[in-house]
């Protein structure tokens, strides 16, 4: 007999490790939204930034995933997750906890954002590749898609109740002082990470193979799969246009539709929705159709609604802009409760670091390329052009995983090659605002 949702929910949220994880997750992940509204608008706003300068500073966000991607992950193989989460949050807090004091003192620059950008997004590559490798260590396999349900829970939560947050520290202290809630939620990040009990065995080092060589080996087990290979041609396309998309937005919204902070925030909280149903939804949808046919046809049936961008306009015509946004990242949440779990449930652990680093590579290398493609764009044909473009990509997103084997199939193979990764859809039940970008 199969076990109840609410017995699997506190069974997950009854172990210690994990339920500090997630509220560590929860932590950082609300601060980083106030700075989704925040940080454009102190370029926009505050310092009168031009389209393709908000471009540049989205890439200088981003560009970390193209300089250490690939190393990172062979670096982590070589040693214990843990520590590394909480110096990446100490890291994360003393870059972004900068901006307030320059703001108060006058001598905040663009060059100052750029680089800032640049060491958060630094410090994310080793959070993030670091976060996803840890989890198999905190949570048994069948557990797994639970887990990353649970945590994408947070994530969508997160992403309802920040950017309404950030809006309203905006209109009341300005951009600036506002980012101070990022920064404090990667503090409080840290000090519940560091609580956390997990036994993690470091890693034997292997005198004889070079650093080449192990990024070499996960390189060659992503590409070498085709479902990972169709996973990150569909994931670094979406994230491509994606990155379009975010580094037009706020351009978008405060010149052309001329939005308040306020407006804004509240805009990127009803679009968020959408990506909290889709983690809600992910574990039943999994039980409901297979995990693989979840995959493709979450981007095939919420892709399309991406036209509605570029068609949305001021007043009553905003709301085109919130509903593309809500129903586009239920599809991502859904998407990546579905490939994440394949993913780390294929791998062998010692590969994890080195696989997950080499698919961030791949589907995250795309951002800085997008963000300035979409700053270019806005600079020379205005942002709704650039919207019209994130728009014609998206369209693009199904296509590698409808020409692959996922079609076909109803369930992913396991490690083994046997039918069914079925235990953790079984096991799930809760499940990129208008940035829909995946893992």
């Amino acid at each position: 007999m199969n076990e109840k949702p609410s017995s699997r929910q506190a069974r997950l949220l009854g172990h210690r490790d994990f339920r500090l994880l997630l509220t560590g997750a929860a932590a950082a992940q609300t601060g980083s939204q106030v700075t989704l509204v925040a940080l454009p608008l102190v370029a926009v706003v505050v310092l009168d930034a031009t389209p393709f300068q908000v471009g540049l500073l989205t890439a200088a966000e981003t560009a970390a995933f193209l300089l250490v991607g690939l190393p990172a992950g062979a670096w982590l193989d070589r040693m214990r997750k843990l520590p590394v989460l909480v110096r990446a949050d100490v890291v994360r807090c003393l870059a972004v906890g900068s901006i307030p004091p320059a703001a108060a003192l006058g001598v905040l620059t663009m060059p100052q954002l750029y680089l800032v950008g640049l060491v958060t997004g630094v410090a994310t590559v080793f959070f993030d590749v670091a976060h996803q490798s840890f989890l198999p260590a905190v949570l048994p396999r069948e557990q797994l898609v639970a887990g990353n349900g649970a945590l994408e829970t947070v994530r969508s939560s997160a992403q309802i109740a920040g950017p309404g947050l950030g809006g309203g520290l905006v209109q009341l202290l300005g951009a600036p002082l506002a980012i101070v809630a990022d920064a404090c939620g990667y503090l409080a990040s840290a000090l519940l990470l560091v609580r956390i009990k997990v036994e993690e065995q470091r890693p034997e080092p292997d005198p004889g193979r070079s650093l080449r060589t192990e990024i070499g080996e996960g390189v060659r087990f992503v590409l070498g799969h085709p479902l990972l290979r169709a996973i990150a041609t569909a994931t670094a396309t979406s994230n491509l246009f994606s990155a379009v998309l975010t580094a037009v937005q706020t351009v978008f919204w405060v010149r052309v539709l001329d939005l308040s902070p306020g407006a804004i925030g509240v805009l990127l909280s009803v679009s968020a929705v959408g990506g909290l149903a889709g983690a809600l939804c992910a574990g039943r949808i999994a039980r409901w159709i297979g995990q693989a046919r979840m995959i493709w046809l979450s981007t095939a049936v919420t892709a399309p609604f991406a036209v509605l961008w570029p068609l949305s306009g001021g007043g009553a015509g905003v709301v085109l802009f919130g509903l593309a946004s809500g129903v586009v990242l239920f599809g991502a949440v859904v998407y990546n409760v579905g490939q994440v779990s394949f993913r780390q449930g294929l791998c062998p652990p010692e590969l994890l670091g080195r696989m997950n680093a080499t698919m961030r590579f791949l589907v995250w290398g795309t951002l800085p390329i997008g963000a300035l493609i979409g700053g270019a764009v806005a600079d020379a044909a205005g942002p709704r052009a650039a919207l019209w473009l994130c728009a014609a990509g998206f369209l693009l997103v199904p296509l590698p995983l409808v020409l692959s084997p996922l079609r076909r199939m109803r369930e992913l193979p396991d490690p083994e090659g046997s039918a069914g990764h079925t235990a953790g859809a079984e096991t799930a039940e809760e499940g990129s605002a208008a940035s829909p970008s995946v893992s």
